[in-house]
């Protein structure tokens, strides 16, 4: 538990101290602990309006932010959440204490006020009790973010800026946090692009309003059964790509044990965790879903619906860079899962989907042997679950003011609900009965 802390405040703990976690190094590092949480400082911007040419696509000019700021690792991370954005990094006590340290938008919320107009920047612009934003990125991601995202680092504040003002002229009942830390993670999951950014942060908030099932009362201990059946995990080492790979093994779930919903609660909270890092929103992760030993009756509780609202999230609903999704170990069955899946895929996700069968070799030229646990040809040792469910489930604090109260925005209409009502339920049971002989002959 010790270790799991300190890889939770960002202090680099010896790898091999981690118990049942000899491994946990970065292959590109050569023994970098992974499993850290460096989530940069979150704070409040200058409250300076962008022009509006900038907030409607046009050539944005670079503002004075200050673009000598040091990017740097912080030594030190403040703990804290918002009402309904993603937690900050953290022990628990000062995660309560300093919950009041993120920007909050509410419909009675002075951000417009708190907004000058455009002008000469000064130290007066910026908030005395809220943290700086403060890069973490390595020069080669700050290139990287650069080249693929269209970050620019001298811009970088002034686009936030920009987000944020679209969020408290478009959205002022959304109740989001504003902090430059976590609206950074829907313009890089979007290449910087405000109106696409804005969506989705919409659509973030509408997923967890709009399926209770999953996101009410959401926290580790929640979903320890899951946790410990080993459904979901991730692998402690990062890809070359700088990507960490989260391993889903449906195998390991027992319907009559708990809801499918469950384990879609362990997946996002997963997520939730691995995007606190600036790393992670840069490079994005990659899946590798072992479907040995996967029946019928299991597929049966994957339909339409369900997949639809998991695709649903993954595609349009959360900031994050799926780079690819390895399915190994698949049975004949699968080619109904994935006739029901496919249809909800956008053309770029569908593409990135590898299905290797029973050819480790091919799943090897994905992700390479170092990486991979015995279980899959790898020579990382046994795949051992324990050191991520520690760190998660340290992070208890972290996510109980984040998912233990959602209210639905005044202002939301049906078009910004990414999920919709009964009609698509009806469309889905009635797509789901068409499928199922699909799914008996492909079994």
């Amino acid at each position: 538990m010790k270790e799991a802390e300190a890889l939770l405040r960002g202090r680099s703990a010896p790898h091999e101290a981690v118990s049942g976690f000899p491994h946990c190094a970065d292959t590109r590092s050569g023994g970098k602990p992974t499993f850290s949480a460096r989530c940069p400082p979150r704070g409040r911007a200058r409250g300076r309006a962008a022009a509006g040419s900038a907030a409607a696509g046009h050539e944005r000019e670079p503002a004075a932010i200050g673009s000598d700021r040091a990017c740097a690792a912080p030594t030190s991370l403040p703990g804290g959440c918002c009402s309904s954005g993603v937690p900050l990094p953290g022990d628990g006590a000062a995660a309560r204490e300093r919950s009041d340290s993120c920007h909050i938008m509410s419909g009675d919320s002075d951000c417009t006020r708190t907004s000058p107009s455009v002008g000469s920047p000064s130290d007066n612009e910026f908030l005395p009790d809220r943290p700086k934003y403060v890069c973490s990125l390595s020069p080669d991601l700050i290139t990287k973010a650069r080249e693929e995202l269209q970050e620019k680092p001298e811009w970088r504040l002034r686009d936030v800026q920009a987000l944020r003002d679209m969020v408290c002229k478009d959205y002022p009942s959304l109740g989001t946090c504003l902090d430059d830390a976590f609206l950074l993670r829907f313009l890089r999951a979007r290449k910087f692009d405000y109106d696409r950014a804005l969506q989705l942060l919409v659509n973030y908030h509408s997923c967890r309003r709009s399926w209770p099932e999953v996101f009410n009362n959401l926290k580790p201990s929640a979903i320890k059964p899951v946790l410990e059946s080993g459904f979901v995990t991730v692998l402690p080492r990062l890809d070359p790509e700088g990507r960490h790979i989260v391993c889903i093994r449906p195998d390991r779930w027992t319907p009559s044990n708990y809801p499918i919903t469950e384990n879609i609660r362990a997946i996002y909270l997963t997520l939730e965790k691995l995007i606190q890092s600036e790393e992670t929103q840069v490079n994005g992760i990659v899946i590798l879903a072992d479907y040995k030993g996967v029946s019928l009756s299991k597929a049966s509780h994957f339909g339409p619906f369900v997949a639809k609202k998991v695709i649903g999230i993954l595609q349009d609903g959360f900031p994050i860079r799926i780079k690819a999704v390895n399915i190994i170990n698949e049975p004949r069955i699968f080619k109904g899962i994935f006739a029901i899946i496919k249809p909800f895929l956008k053309e770029k996700i569908a593409n990135r989907f590898f299905l290797h069968g029973c050819d480790l070799n091919s799943l090897h030229q994905n992700i390479p042997p170092v990486i991979l646990p015995e279980e899959y040809g790898g020579t990382s040792g046994k795949l051992d679950i324990s050191a991520w469910n520690e760190l998660l489930l340290a992070s208890e604090e972290d996510f109980l003011h984040d998912f233990s109260q959602l209210v639905l925005p005044c202002d939301s209409s049906p078009h910004d609900m990414l999920v919709s009502g009964d009609a698509d339920d009806k469309q889905c049971d009635d797509s789901l009965r068409g499928m199922k002989p699909q799914l008996y002959y492909c079994y």
